[in-house]
């Protein structure tokens, strides 16, 4: 985890000169992969970066594996498919190490979907670690989602009119369907819906049900998407629609044909139709010579083609909006930073996290509030905590959240904080960012942690230990805003010996705020070896 700081754009500078296989590094340039395992495919992408965090694309490599396959049929990932991968994971190495890109760090590999539900996961990365020396990690639809943001983002703020007009960014791929709702550069909804070609194309073998229900079932799950969007949107006119995917791109070439080398390509909707009619008249052997497609690209084509068509109906566009961004392009955009968050995207989680906390009705002053103190009191105590400064980010949706259980009970609210936020999507925020803002909540009041606690035992070491450390402090944050009435405004904080002072000029009586920090102060005092104390007057250090 590392530090906020604007995020570069897609590379569209001037390219340096094409590099092969065996060519020295240029100057200034470090070279790096990405390795995406997606349900039909792995996919090689290598690139360089230049000094000022620039991404220059340098070789790509696809080969088809059927991960999906395996784990949407039988719910594990074969033998013989883990060989296969690993055998395309060498050759991979071979390439990376032709342009000298042989160390950890240089290489970023993900799975998604097939392998992340996959039962047998733990064991097929392990093996592809042991064959190959390649971590890979699993990524959840949240992380999924916050690449597609990274990578889409440069183009919609490059466009006018995409980037003030609401914009739908969608990728019906193999396993999941990602959705995006962007207007005026900020995030109005995010889904990740367990729906995709592959998996579809796998329930309909293995139930024996015959392809001519195929466009049924793809017109109909448009249609549920298009219900969610506007369930959770208020859309007053058909927004621009953003296709990601191979099989868009596939569709951009055939009908628009080689010229389209815009970034965005306009593809009229009753074009696609045409097209998706024809390719629902061939056998999948014809696709697979007509198209020059692999057969596994071959058999999801027509129903990702489908559900694009039906989205585009139901949302009354005319055109859609052919992107070539892919997951990869926010991957190298994540090492070219060295994972940083932007202030940018730092904002979308909160205004994702306010929206939350609006749902269930909260104390938006007291939340904001209390959010702006554990900022301060996270910046000062960095020195102590040593925490990564995107732990900050999770403390701060923690506190913005922190009392939303009132709208459960207010007798327990914290443990029904921590459900609520468990079991709600924030945008940007994985599964463990997820866990871990909802256990600082759940601790803010009551029990401090405990290993018996099964949510909080579930952590691994490093995460407990920052729940407890972020915990203390949003408990302290909480406590002087113990009337809800954001009266200690204009706080600074300084550790001054063995104490953390606060300094509270706008209040004249502290005794609200002392007996508050009595209750809830022992945590900070255990976790920092501190003693809180609060005194009146002006401080020059750090405010909030």
């Amino acid at each position: 985890m590392t530090t906020n700081t604007p995020t570069p754009p897609l590379p569209v500078p001037a390219m340096p000169p094409p590099r092969r296989p065996g060519d020295p590094v240029p100057g200034g340039m470090r070279t790096v992969a990405v390795i995406d395992m997606g349900t039909n495919s792995i996919r090689l992408n290598i690139a360089d970066i230049d000094g000022e965090g620039r991404v220059h694309p340098v070789d790509s490599l696809n080969q088809p594996v059927e991960l999906g396959k395996d784990t949407f049929t039988d719910g594990a990932i074969s033998k013989s498919t883990i060989s296969q991968v690993i055998d395309v994971l060498k050759r991979f190495r071979a390439v990376m190490e032709q342009y000298h890109v042989t160390q950890p760090e240089q290489i970023r590999a993900v799975a998604t979907t097939a392998v992340r539900e996959a039962r047998n996961r733990d064991a097929f990365l392990d093996r592809i670690y042991v064959a190959t020396g390649i971590a890979a990690k699993v990524i959840d639809a949240a992380e999924e989602t916050r690449l597609t943001y990274q990578s889409i983002m440069p183009h919609i703020v490059a466009d006018p009119k995409l980037a003030s007009l609401p914009t739908l960014v969608i990728e019906v791929g193999g396993g999941t369907t990602e959705v995006l709702m962007l207007q005026n550069k900020d995030v109005m909804y995010s889904h990740s819906h367990r729906f995709g070609a592959r998996r579809l194309r796998e329930m309909l073998e293995k139930y024996r049900i015959v392809d001519a229900r195929l466009r049924r079932l793809m017109e109909r799950q448009g249609e549920v998407i298009v219900q969610q969007i506007r369930q959770n949107v208020e859309l007053t006119h058909a927004p621009n629609i953003i296709i990601l995917g191979g099989e868009a791109r596939q569709a951009a070439l055939h009908i628009l044909g080689e010229g389209e080398g815009e970034n965005l390509a306009r593809l009229p909707v009753s074009a696609l139709s045409k097209f998706v009619d024809q390719i629902l008249s061939l056998a999948v052997e014809d696709i697979v010579r007509k198209f020059k497609l692999q057969f596994p690209e071959a058999e999801t084509l027509a129903p990702t083609l489908l559900a694009y068509v039906q989205i585009a109906r139901a949302m009354k566009a005319r055109h859609l909006l052919v992107s070539k961004a892919t997951m990869r392009d926010g991957l190298l955009v994540e090492m070219a930073t060295g994972g940083l968050w932007s202030e940018e995207f730092f904002s979308q989680i909160v205004r994702s996290a306010m929206d939350l906390g609006r749902k269930y009705q909260f104390d938006a002053a007291h939340a904001v509030h209390v959010a702006s103190v554990c900022r301060t009191m996270f910046e000062v105590l960095k020195q102590e905590h040593r925490l990564d400064p995107r732990y900050g980010l999770v403390l701060h949706v923690a506190a913005l959240l922190h009392e939303i259980g009132n709208f459960v009970n207010s007798q327990g609210h914290h443990k029904h904080a921590m459900y609520l936020i468990l079991n709600s999507e924030l945008f940007g925020m994985g599964q463990r960012d997820l866990l871990m803002t909802g256990l600082i909540a759940r601790y803010h009041r009551r029990a401090e942690p405990q290993p018996t606690h099964p949510e909080y035992a579930a952590l691994d070491r490093e995460s407990r230990i920052a729940v407890t450390k972020l915990a203390a402090i949003l408990r302290v944050a909480d406590a002087l805003d113990r009337g809800h009435l954001q009266g200690a405004r204009n706080i600074t904080c300084t550790i001054q010996g063995g104490d953390f002072v606060i300094t509270l000029p706008d209040v004249d009586d502290l005794s609200l705020e002392q007996v508050a920090l009595h209750q809830k102060g022992a945590m900070f005092e255990d976790v920092y070896g501190m003693r809180v104390v609060l005194r009146k007057g002006q401080s020059p250090a750090v405010s909030a």
